[in-house]
């Protein structure tokens, strides 16, 4: 009886280890999964945002450049 309570315990905790070492595994593939999802996302914003620029003659980069130029200077302004 000492021997099947003893081999029973002990291949349970190989289980749970086997289980410990899935889960980490698991995190490792989900946390790389993650990580290439950002950076196709990343990616592709920056193919859209010079295929728009390509597309407009950077009329529209310009233009946000020279927004964002007069936002920082009126901000400066109004700090003075």
């Amino acid at each position: 009886m000492k021997l099947k309570a003893t081999a029973f315990l002990i291949t349970s905790l190989l289980v749970l280890a086997g289980c410990d070492q899935a889960e980490k595994s698991a995190q490792q593939l989900m946390g790389k999964a993650a990580e290439s999802a950002k950076q196709a996302i990343d990616d592709t914003h920056k193919a859209a945002e010079q295929a728009l620029s390509d597309a407009t003659g950077g009329l529209i980069s310009k233009k946000e450049s020279s927004e964002k130029e007069a936002e920082k200077s009126a901000s400066s302004s109004q700090e003075i």
